[in-house]
């Protein structure tokens, strides 16, 4: 028998967050966020990182467990999403993996065999003094070259993780987004729903422009001020995620504010355009749109009818 597994996603802003509460109360679920900021401490307006108070008692996991500047990558999401997994399923309990990062769902779900190539400092430091004498772009634009597939889902502004698929194809002469495909043929060890939720377009990015308002009233640059004075470093990935680096850009006098939210606006709703594409392109996955289901009761019921015809509930 497959043990039962949920997935909650779809693009930032679409709202994931109350829906999520909702479905884990229930079906007896805990949550494990699949979102590749909301994992660091201090760092909570920007990432629109649930409040204690909104989970209303739903047990949350890889939310505030990590320093920003530790690193966090799909590999260790992977390691630690599968313990907290063997912990719920062990209290009786569904797992939820609920947020917007796909190929850390991709990973747990299909169990992604993450082949270990031994680090090639030397080309890694080569890759890294390109970034810094030519731009981001430039490399962005390499990667692009060799794995266009890869570059459509990699943001210019993570250096790490370009470099990472750079060194992966140097090393292989094979693209990690063929190596990533194959391991999305895999069977699945679960019997799952992966829930996609989204709207259209327009109304998401109102949605997003909105957001990254409040994001401001509620206190963005005093946190990013905060974490500056901190000592993080702008290099760090953490530091590197929208709302930040551009907070950031603009405190160290390379933009007005006016610019910096702007290009928030801007960053936030080309992320979401990503998120949508990366989602289509994964299989079995049951959409559920906003504009059919306006309501959350109704979208809820939806959801529970789909969970008791998979046979994930009783």
């Amino acid at each position: 028998m497959k043990r039962p597994l949920i997935i909650l996603t779809g693009p930032t802003a679409v709202g994931k967050t109350s829906l999520s509460i909702r479905l884990a109360k229930a079906v007896g679920a805990d949550i494990i966020s699949a979102d590749s900021m909301q994992v660091y401490r201090g760092m909570d307006i920007g990432t629109a990182k649930i409040r204690p108070e909104e989970m209303e008692g739903v047990t949350h996991y890889l939310i505030d467990e990590i320093e920003p500047d530790e690193e966090f990558h799909v590999v260790r999401f992977q390691e630690l999403a599968k313990q907290y997994m063997e912990k719920i399923y062990e209290a009786g309990r569904i797992p939820l993996i609920v947020g917007g990062t796909g190929f850390y769902i991709q990973s747990v779900l299909y169990e992604i065999a993450f082949t270990e190539h031994e680090a090639d400092e030397k080309l890694r430091s080569r890759l890294a003094a390109i970034a810094e004498e030519k731009g981001a772009e430039y490399l962005h634009e390499e990667l692009r070259r060799v794995d266009p597939a890869s570059a459509e889902i990699i943001h210019a502004n993570n250096v790490k993780r370009v470099i990472r698929a750079l060194e992966y194809y140097e090393q292989t002469g094979t693209p990690i987004s063929k190596h990533n495909e194959e391991q999305r043929q895999k069977e699945s060890p679960y019997e799952f729903a992966y829930f996609v939720l989204n709207d259209r377009r327009d109304l998401l990015y109102e949605r997003i422009n909105r957001r990254v308002d409040c994001m401001m009233q509620d206190g963005l640059l005093n946190e990013v001020k905060k974490l500056k004075d901190a000592g993080y470093s702008p290099d760090l990935v953490s530091m590197q995620g929208i709302g930040y680096k551009e907070m950031l850009k603009h405190l160290n006098g390379e933009m007005t504010l006016k610019e910096a939210v702007e290009s928030v606006k801007q960053e936030t709703r080309h992320f979401a355009k990503r998120q949508v594409t990366w989602f289509k392109r994964e299989k079995e996955v049951i959409w559920l749109d906003r504009q059919e289901y306006p309501e959350d009761d109704r979208l809820l019921k939806r959801m529970l009818d789909i969970l008791k015809q998979k046979n994930i509930l009783n």
